[in-house]
């Protein structure tokens, strides 16, 4: 199954504009901004995995010392983000933690839509 990554991108755009509407519309402005933030750190986060794949995929090589040492620190700054979203934004981690699940909910989308779209 092949699995495009343009399309999980665009719907991981989707998914987060139509859920910090959602988020605005139901808890406020901050909660819109947190889920927001959150589905940004997914869009880069599956865009870094999917880069750092084709770029061992062409290879065949270990990625460089500087790409491990880029997803290990990511993990720090995505803490920090998430402290600094709830202890100084307020924003509720449930939401926060839903907008950081965005491309993960496309992934899925897009696994469904290979599986039972016709061939």
């Amino acid at each position: 199954m092949d699995i495009s990554h343009r399309r999980v991108l665009r719907l991981t755009l989707a998914l987060g504009v139509a859920g910090a509407l959602a988020a605005l519309a139901r808890f406020g402005w901050r909660d819109a901004i947190g889920f927001t933030c959150g589905a940004a750190i997914s869009y880069v986060s599956y865009l870094s995995w999917t880069r750092l794949a084709e770029s061992i995929g062409a290879s065949g090589k270990a990625p460089a010392l500087g790409s491990a040492v880029f997803l290990a620190l990511r993990y720090v700054l995505i803490g920090v983000a998430i402290y600094v979203m709830i202890e100084f934004l307020r924003s509720t981690p449930g939401v926060l933690i839903a907008g950081l699940l965005t491309s993960f909910v496309a992934l899925i989308l897009e696994l469904l839509w290979g599986t039972l779209s016709p061939k």
